[in-house]
């Protein structure tokens, strides 16, 4: 199973088929009023600690990852319970949000997750220690990286980027010039060394990929280029991506800038809200446009985060959560 990837619906194909034609047909609707998101931020925090129960492993994973990105430090008693799931994936996920929470007083529940059967949830409770003053637990991850599993070695390699140690860059080179490796840890390894802002990267993958004929490829180097978060990698989003042919391309361009500060993409958010998108579906436009309004901090579209609160689907009752935090942190 692959999780290691921070965008939920990242597996679906792209390819939609959707033209400029087609979705400019309906363009022109006026949008609905805006919501004072003070107004919304009660519902959102219930929507993530209710997910962070939810019969879905992915959801329960997705929630913890929503509770750690916007710091909801009330949720970490339910996110340490987490560390006791049935799912690997979430008790992955947990141990790490511990860490990127920078919850001290965990300490001692981390330790015992460093005991943990399962090997990815040991490096991520290291990863969590680490972070957390104390680097005895390092070489744990870094013998991971070289793990014969594919997805211990792409775990290792996620929280190598996250701590951001440039000594880890040659390590992390290693599995990106591993030909005989799955294809998710040589990715992996391509979006950790952007987070350590090495700009090699650029030209030797990111672009290609970038100007990749696959659309899956595409959001990838997008990805990888907000990671990077060079002003040339903006300008590439910038000049390139936002004209991308394809809509779900355009619109994870739209939320990288947004990541990076940029409201360059306001316009594409705003014309495919004016398609009158429903909001019960989980697609991948419509999830990543409720995502880039938190991004883009866009107070204009809160009216259609008010209303995906109310979403019959978790998926996009979440990422509205999310967007709401985001924009009251």
């Amino acid at each position: 199973m692959k999780w290691i990837s921070h965008t939920l619906l990242m597996g679906l194909l792209l390819a939609c088929g959707c033209t400029r034609q087609e979705e400019n047909e309906s363009v022109g609707a006026s949008l609905l009023p805006p919501v004072p998101v003070q107004e919304l931020q009660a519902k959102a925090m219930t929507i993530v600690k209710t997910a962070l129960s939810d019969t879905s492993a992915y959801m329960r994973n997705h929630a913890i990852e929503v509770a750690a990105e916007t710091q909801q430090q009330h949720l970490i008693p339910e996110i340490l319970q987490k560390l006791d799931d049935a799912s690997v994936a979430v008790r992955f996920t947990a141990a790490a949000a511990v860490g990127d929470m920078a919850c001290s007083a965990c300490k001692n529940q981390i330790k015992k997750a460093l005991e943990d059967q399962n090997e990815n949830v040991r490096i991520a409770a290291a990863y969590t220690i680490i972070r957390l003053g104390d680097a005895s637990a390092y070489q744990e991850i870094r013998t991971a990286a070289i793990s014969t599993d594919p997805t211990v070695r792409a775990n290792a390699l996620l929280l190598l980027g996250k701590l951001q140690n440039r000594d880890d860059l040659e390590l992390i080179y290693q599995a990106f010039r591993d030909t005989e490796t799955t294809d998710k840890v040589r990715m992996q390894a391509v979006e950790s060394i952007a987070r350590l802002k090495d700009v090699r990267i650029y030209r030797s993958k990111l672009w290609p990929l970038l100007i990749s004929k696959y659309a899956d490829d595409r959001v990838m180097g997008i990805r990888g280029m907000g990671a990077l978060g060079t002003t040339e990698a903006k300008e590439a989003l910038q000049l390139t991506m936002l004209q991308d042919d394809v809509l779900e391309v355009r619109l994870c361009a739209v939320e990288e800038l947004g990541k990076l500060g940029d409201q360059g993409g306001m316009n594409q958010l705003v014309t495919y809200f004016q398609t009158n998108p429903d909001l019960n579906q989980a697609t991948m436009a419509t999830g990543t446009s409720v995502t880039a309004i938190g991004r883009l901090k866009a107070r204009n579209l809160t009216g259609y985060l008010a209303k995906a609160l109310d979403s019959q689907s978790t998926y996009i009752r979440l990422v509205a959560a999310r967007s709401v935090l985001l924009m009251t942190k």
